[in-house]
């Protein structure tokens, strides 16, 4: 794959740009876009500039991370806490995912996404209201291992890291997850299934494969 060097700034707007212009593919009225990547990539920081951008040109814009949609501790440690199998298949909760941030969204739907679930820290649920996406609308989902669950994602991001750089930018405490990002490549190819592939080994230079000729 050829990557090209780009600002992040100069990234933003063009995703930002791209995402103004679709329509979704199930004929919703709302847009659901994809920040895929390790948590050493900075998903939060790149889904939230992104946000920022779509507000600017006039959409209302949700962002949720699927670290507020964690199961339980007791299903999460069930194999231990630093089994990555675990973390592949069975720390997040997907099912609510469907239920609570994509149902709303679906062609019909009532827009009101229930932005967290449960909280990792007190292990219990954070009751939070649920925000309410008006029709145009655009939910922007961060967080990891995203792609290959059949989400209906209308445009997706990919923030690569090579596996050097996953190594030196995950924490210590984080390094037993790496062999869930290296399954990861090797069954769902985020390279490949992204739309945007945005290459963050040095978080200063990004590079992207600028998929629309910008």
């Amino acid at each position: 794959m050829r990557l090209e060097p780009i600002t992040w700034e100069r990234l933003t707007e063009a995703v930002a740009d791209r995402t103004v212009e679709l329509k979704a593919g199930d004929g919703s009225p709302w847009l659901r876009v994809a920040v895929d990547g390790a948590p050493a990539a900075g998903t939060g920081t790149a889904a939230d500039a992104l946000a920022e951008a779509l507000r600017v040109r006039g959409r209302s814009v949700l962002v949720v991370g699927t670290e507020g949609f964690l199961r339980p501790a007791s299903l999460r440690y069930e194999y231990g806490r630093e089994d990555p199998d675990t973390y592949y298949d069975g720390w997040f909760d997907t099912g609510a995912l469907w239920r609570e941030v994509f149902g709303p969204l679906e062609p019909g739907g009532s827009g009101r996404v229930l932005p967290d679930l449960w909280d990792p820290v007190t292990d219990r649920a954070t009751r939070s209201p649920h925000h309410e996406l008006p029709p145009g609308g655009v939910l922007v989902l961060q967080g990891p291992l995203l792609l290959g669950r059949w989400f209906p994602f209308d445009l997706t991001l990919h923030l690569r890291l090579s596996p050097g750089a996953l190594r030196r930018r995950t924490d210590e405490a984080r390094q037993w997850t790496l062999p869930a990002f290296e399954r990861y490549e090797r069954e769902v190819g985020p390279d490949e299934t992204a739309e945007v592939v945005v290459r963050t080994d040095d978080p200063r230079h990004p590079a992207w494969n600028n998929p629309w000729g910008t």
